[in-house]
């Protein structure tokens, strides 16, 4: 596998679960969380912690779909993009929306570990984003939504504290 093979393994890896310099990572944000922590809402028409978890997982299923041609519609969940969480306290149903996102990425990374060189370069007709860019966005998405659990999760103490 050539280097920028690697380098984009390496950037899908410290972006999901491995050690980086940059801090917390996306698994990272969400390891030891309670489902009250997970469901709680800065206001009433504001996501949680809940919501971006399931919300990484579709992304992540939305690459994994375009690298391996599976149909559109093979998500677990009904619907797209955003998933209403945390109505009900179950910890049960957070437990299995984390295991989600860890199966999607692990699947995802699998796909991306097949991948050629010359399939990471591919823009796939109808598209203008090649494989490689697809990817590093969804890096770059995993940490934006990692740095918005990590404010979310300190919110949640500071409302405690008051």
């Amino acid at each position: 596998m050539p280097s920028d093979f690697h380098q984009l393994l390496s950037i899908v890896d410290a972006a999901y679960d491995r050690k980086s310099w940059h801090g917390t990572n996306l698994r990272g944000s969400i390891r030891g969380l309670s489902v009250r922590q997970a469901a709680w809402r800065p206001s009433p028409r504001r996501h949680n912690i809940w919501e971006l978890v399931v919300h990484a997982a579709y992304w992540e299923y939305a690459a994994l779909r375009r690298l391996t041609d599976a149909p559109r519609g093979s998500f677990p969940l009904k619907g797209s993009n955003w998933f209403t969480r945390g109505e009900s306290l179950d910890e049960r149903a957070w437990r299995g929306d984390v295991a989600l996102l860890d199966r999607t990425h692990r699947s995802l990374r699998a796909a991306v570990a097949q991948l050629s060189s010359s399939a990471l370069a591919k823009t796939p007709a109808g598209s203008t984003v090649s494989n490689f860019a697809l990817l590093s966005g969804v890096a770059a998405h995993d940490l934006y939504h990692a740095g918005q659990i990590q404010l979310l999760k300190r919110l949640f103490l500071d409302r405690r504290r008051t």
